[in-house]
């Protein structure tokens, strides 16, 4: 017995200078290549940071555009969907108040017209971004809000539209931040 505790001891012991010291190091060091330096990336207005990047935000104003819904109302410290089926009538409800609302606020469009993603939450709750879809549906709105063409709206989204990854994986979509904060920079 006493020749395995030894050698149990020792594996141990290296094993958590390994993953407790060295590699947590490596991917500290690793991360400072990434953007934003391994602290995330940020979004900035005016030289002040506004978000970031990867974590949705909650936007209600007729003049924004609207991100998709959050179960955890946005909050990055309790990531988490409703875990509500789609035969679950809370879900249904919540989900049809949100069509409702959506179509008060966007006259002229009908329920059809609607994506999934603007009235269903995401897995995380965070989800940052629109398809290019969900965010067209909601241009009118915001050119008759803020008093432009609706044409230099649908540039704005065009230009922050992000394809696949490689050109193959995944779809496109536009981040709602960033293409709120150039939609503030408009004027």
């Amino acid at each position: 017995m006493k020749s395995h505790i030894g050698p149990a001891i020792r594996l141990t012991l290296v094993m958590l200078v390994l993953l407790v010291v060295i590699y947590p190091l490596l991917v500290a060091g690793i991360a400072r290549f990434a953007p934003g330096a391994g602290k995330g990336e940020t979004v900035t207005a005016n030289g002040k940071v506004v978000g970031y990047a990867v974590i949705g935000q909650k936007f209600t104003q007729d003049r924004y555009f609207n991100s998709r819904p959050s179960a955890v109302d946005y909050n990055a410290a309790g990531s988490a969907g409703s875990n509500k089926g789609p035969s679950n009538p809370d879900y249904l409800t919540a989900v049809q108040a949100r069509i409702d609302t959506f179509l008060v606020h966007n006259p002229g469009v009908s329920k059809t017209d609607i994506p999934a993603e603007l009235v269903t939450a995401s897995g995380s709750g965070l989800d940052p971004d629109l398809s290019p879809a969900g965010a067209r549906v909601q241009v009118a709105r915001i050119a008759r809000v803020r008093g432009l063409p609706a044409a230099r709206i649908t540039e704005l989204v065009d230009q922050h539209t992000e394809g696949p990854l490689l050109g193959l994986f995944g779809p496109s979509n536009v981040n709602v931040l960033a293409l709120n904060v150039a939609l503030d920079q408009l004027r």
